[in-house]
């Protein structure tokens, strides 16, 4: 384990319905016990590299909620209600890395994740 104080999260979200990048998706991040840490949103390139605090996280367990429904009603292009509206993603850190990358492949029907490098 290394002698990090925190860990830097960051995200990307790219559109594969558009086949761009994805701006403007509010993300918020939580400990599990649902306290806000901070929100922000994607930028041009659809990405959160800082979080306007540069929040560094501890070992622990915490959750990023990615607002989809308000990213597709700001592309005008829902006709109807988003399928997946809001995505969850809870993740684990064990504080051995001093950054983490979470990448989101958003689909019409679906979204992927992993742990990015």
């Amino acid at each position: 384990m290394s002698e990090t104080l925190g860990t830097q999260v960051t995200t990307h979200v790219l559109d594969l319905v558009t086949g761009f990048p994805a701006p403007r998706v509010n993300v918020r991040l939580a400990d599990m016990q649902g306290v806000e840490l901070c929100v922000s949103s994607t930028n041009s390139d659809g990405r959160i590299e800082h979080w306007g605090s540069d929040v560094l996280l501890t070992v622990g367990t915490y959750r990023m909620t990615f607002d989809v429904a308000d990213y597709r009603r700001s592309l005008n292009e829902q006709k109807e209600p988003e399928f997946f509206p809001q995505i969850d993603i809870v993740f684990h850190l064990r504080g051995d890395r001093e950054r983490v990358h979470i990448p989101v492949l958003l689909s019409a029907y679906g979204y992927t994740t992993y742990r990015g490098s």
